[in-house]
């Protein structure tokens, strides 16, 4: 397994969308393995492959509670509930700030898993604020998108002066 580099904020490649992958091969497989690697590293409970610089649609999420990471090739919302939470959401893009967002609480992802089996999940809670949130990822939506402007641009130059501070 490899640490891969992230991707920072605002390299213009965070907004670029993800192509699909059409053969799970051992590239695939190793790059999932770098991802859950880089991501732990990070740290980080979700990673793209967009976040290293690979324009591909894969993601891996791991929450606190979770003994494996959960590995989603080409993921993709084929249902989200009307009802929303707020929660708070950062990137391994772009660390050391956070905001609060609303999201579906419930989603139903369908993707294919590291054995090119089709499997479709429901998720609740932070599993679907992060699948929601890795996904906007892959279409080329960095989450700061979703804020209102004025809360962006505050968002972004408390990131700039953290960058400042750590050079």
């Amino acid at each position: 397994m490899t640490i891969r580099p992230i991707i920072r904020f605002p390299d213009p490649r965070l907004r670029l969308k993800a192509e699909p992958i059409l053969a799970i091969d051992e590239e695939i497989r190793t790059l999932a393995r770098d991802l859950t690697e880089t991501m732990r590293t990070a740290p980080g409970i979700g990673i793209t492959a967009p976040h290293v610089g690979v324009l591909r649609r894969l993601v891996v999420i791991q929450l606190e509670t979770d003994p494996e990471p959960h590995i989603s090739i080409n993921p993709e919302i084929v249902w989200a509930s009307p009802e929303m939470i707020r929660h708070v959401e950062g990137s391994v893009s772009m660390p050391g700030v956070t905001d609060e967002l609303e999201r579906s609480a419930r989603v139903r992802v369908k993707y294919r898993d590291l054995d090119g089996m089709d499997r479709e999940e429901a998720a609740e809670g932070l599993m679907a604020v992060c699948l929601q949130h890795e996904i906007d990822q892959l279409d080329g939506i960095f989450w700061i998108d979703r804020l209102s402007k004025l809360r962006r641009d505050r968002l972004i130059k408390r990131f700039e002066k953290l960058q400042r501070i750590r050079t």
